[in-house]
């Protein structure tokens, strides 16, 4: 049995062997488990039961990365996205007014839309017809955008009648804690201490508890608020609230988060074969699209592959069994739910500050003495922070591209799925600005 797995996993190929796959899968578990925390924290604002998400956000990540690790048998592990979270709670649900389990009802057909995607194989085509630097400065918008949330729950940032935002009161408790907390994060990346941003996380809330700044009473713990957020998703209600762009959102922004992921990982696991591409693609775009599915069943935000995936990688992990073993530490943490109470933002926000901090390396990928791809790029990252909406970061990069091309005249070099997509943002201006 133990000889047909590894011939499975392809040990021998790769160069492998159970404990090294083991300890990548732990590494990576422990680089990426602050989401146990952080995604709660971003979903609770939306009036969902704290521990209900918790245990969707494990079991998820826990289907997700199995899934992954089995069926496509790559290093890859999943969890719900960063940035997909924060525009399911500040633009859907309390920007627009959408109740969270008609929200979850958008997820859930975006994760079905995915499948169907992949099924025929239309994913390749939309991430051949979109520029590659547009991606990248979407990548940066949500890493300012989720920075700049974690700003405001610290209290380091605050709204100002006069000047729209300004500092808040540093000498705050709760607020000198999160800047205490961003501090510790920053030093333990700074000298690649693993599992840094949960360290500090952790680390923020002892500090906190010692200075009376968590405030948490023990509350019983059962089965059934696991359930209170588990197949609660309205999907008739998700098609009657703005599906198409709601949906596009959750689609587009897992589509190249996902993609993006691939490629970093995959060159550092040395995955692409001779003509540059990754064996079996659809099978890890097919596992990604069924966590998404399962994540809106069991009440969490968009599933996608996390990029700290990299730092199995870069433990040794080449087979699935890094990312199996992954799963199976996000199912034993279900246990932690009951104490996420405990967890105040002053420590969940510099998490975000941090994350948002590491997504910004993106913009080296964007090539800033052209005008035709600066300008597009520059107006999608500043307004998904200055707007609170991924959506309009989108519509006025890719609105932006197409003009500029069309007026270089270089109209003939834009693939026609640009043009099929601006014509649609534009309309969205327009129904927009007409209400």
């Amino acid at each position: 049995m133990r000889h047909r797995l590894e011939h499975y996993f392809r040990f021998r190929e790769l160069g492998s062997n159970w404990r090294t796959e083991i300890l990548a899968g732990c590494t990576t578990f422990v680089t990426m488990a602050y989401i146990i925390f952080v995604n709660p924290a971003i979903l609770h604002e939306t009036g969902m039961p704290l521990t209900a998400v918790v245990a969707a956000t494990c079991l998820c990540a826990s289907f997700g990365s199995i899934l992954m690790g089995a069926l496509a048998r790559y290093p890859i592990a999943l969890a719900p996205g960063m940035g997909l979270n924060a525009y399911f709670t500040y633009t859907v649900c309390k920007g627009m007014g959408v109740p969270w389990e008609t929200a979850l009802g958008a997820v859930f057909l975006s994760g079905i839309a995915f499948l169907i995607l992949t099924a025929i194989g239309v994913r390749q085509m939309i991430v051949s017809a979109i520029p590659f630097e547009l991606y990248a400065a979407v990548a940066v918008g949500i890493g300012l955008f989720i920075a700049f949330i974690g700003l405001h729950n610290a209290g380091i940032i605050v709204a100002s009648p006069a000047t729209l935002v300004t500092m808040g009161n540093l000498r705050d408790p709760n607020t000198a804690l999160a800047v205490a907390g961003l501090l510790m994060i920053a030093a333990l990346l700074a000298w690649q201490v693993r599992g840094a941003i949960l360290i500090g996380i952790l680390a923020t809330t002892v500090l906190g508890a010692i200075f009376g700044r968590v405030h948490w009473q023990p509350q019983s713990y059962s089965f059934h608020d696991l359930t209170s957020t588990a197949l609660h998703l309205n999907i008739r209600g998700a098609m009657g609230v703005g599906l198409v762009e709601i949906v596009f959102v959750f689609l587009f922004v897992d589509l190249f988060d996902n993609v993006g992921t691939l490629v970093a990982v995959g060159k550092q696991a040395r995955l692409f074969d001779a003509s540059n591409e990754i064996p079996g693609i659809n099978r890890i775009l097919f596992s990604d699209a069924m966590a998404t599915v399962v994540g809106s069943l069991a009440g969490t935000s968009t599933v996608t592959s996390y990029i700290e995936s990299a730092a199995g990688v870069a433990a040794g992990g080449r087979s699935g069994v890094t990312a199996i073993t992954t799963g199976v530490l996000f199912l034993a943490a279900l246990f932690v739910a009951p104490v996420v109470g405990a967890i105040p933002s002053a420590a969940t926000a510099p998490a975000l500050i941090v994350v948002g901090s590491l997504m910004i390396a993106h913009a080296s990928e964007i090539p800033w003495t052209d005008p035709t791809l600066a300008i597009p790029a520059f107006l999608t990252i500043v307004t998904i922070p200055l707007t609170f909406s991924i959506a309009n970061g989108l519509a006025f990069g890719f609105t932006s591209y197409v003009i500029l091309k069309i007026a270089r005249g270089e109209f003939a070099r834009v693939n026609w799925l640009m043009y099929a997509l601006a014509i649609l943002f534009i309309a969205r201006f327009i129904y927009l600005g007409s209400g």
